[in-house]
């Protein structure tokens, strides 16, 4: 659930990217977007804060959970196999979004002659679907586990992916929200599971996964663009619509049960750490 917090941030941002262009770009012109820099003003003042905030508490905090780490037995190989299966799930879902996100405007254009405003809409609905399937996948995978999320997420959008490019624009919409929401819930899910094939390794594991979702997002999003001039949009969203198929690689994930005393001793760290925070305030 923390790292679906953590992500939906940028999620809902990107997901207000059309209303922008089709409020406030499209009838204003460009200029008009070097008011939102102050937005990003904003941003550091916040993250200056929460930087101070960090260098008092941050040690603490990573004290508190070194002590609860726990070990698999999983071998080196085993552990290599599993981060291998989840870069390739990584690669199907971003490669994937960057179908809709760089060109769903230009297939609505295009296949349905759509209004530039009205795709821009609709492109809306996808990402927002997309930021709240983000904040459903994190409490999910803590209740009924990142496999089973992952199974779900990826593999489980293969027949309305297969499905999207034959419909009318009515379910084209509703089929794309469907899709954005599933999908979406698959990275934290993703993330963690890699977190705990590596306990104690938690930056260079984030590090690793988000720095392949933005670099796949925008190599995915270069190859698409490049197939598109070739042949078509419509032929671009054929060819990405069996991405998901990817994800029957999920069952060679290990199967990882969290022992119960130490999902206790992770709570009772949590609890300590956050409750003279509380007092201070």
């Amino acid at each position: 659930m923390a790292q679906s917090v953590f992500q939906v941030g940028g999620n809902f941002g990107s997901s207000l990217g059309p209303l922008l262009i089709a409020f406030v770009v499209l009838p204003q012109g460009q200029k008009s977007l070097a008011w939102f820099t102050l937005a990003a003003l904003f941003g550091i003042v916040l993250l200056t804060g929460l930087g101070h905030w960090y260098k008092q508490h941050g040690q603490a905090i990573q004290k508190k959970h070194a002590a609860v780490k726990h070990t698999l037995n999983l071998s080196r190989k085993r552990i290599g196999g599993a981060l291998a299966v989840l870069i390739m799930l990584t690669l199907s879902k971003y490669f994937y979004l960057a179908s809709i996100t760089s060109y769903y405007v230009f297939y609505l254009m295009q296949h349905f002659h759509t209004g530039e405003r009205d795709a821009q809409l609709y492109l809306f609905l996808f990402l927002a679907a997309v930021a709240a399937g983000t904040v459903i996948g994190g409490p999910v995978g803590d209740r009924i586990g990142r496999k089973k999320v992952i199974w779900i997420s990826i593999l489980g959008v293969l027949p309305l992916t297969l499905l999207l490019p034959y419909v009318a624009l009515p379910v084209t919409v509703a089929l794309s929200v469907v899709i954005g929401l599933v999908i979406a819930s698959a990275f934290s899910a993703i993330l963690v599971y890699a977190q705990e094939l590596l306990p104690g390794r938690v930056g260079m594991v984030s590090g690793l996964f988000f720095g392949l979702a933005f670099g796949l997002g925008g190599l995915g999003a270069a190859v698409l663009g490049a197939l598109a001039d070739r042949t078509s949009i419509d032929f671009v969203y054929k060819v990405c619509s069996v991405l998901p198929a990817l994800g029957l690689l999920t069952g060679f994930l290990p199967d990882i049960h969290k022992p119960d005393v130490g999902e206790e001793a992770e709570t009772m760290a949590t609890v300590e750490v956050l409750a003279p925070l509380g007092s201070e305030e």
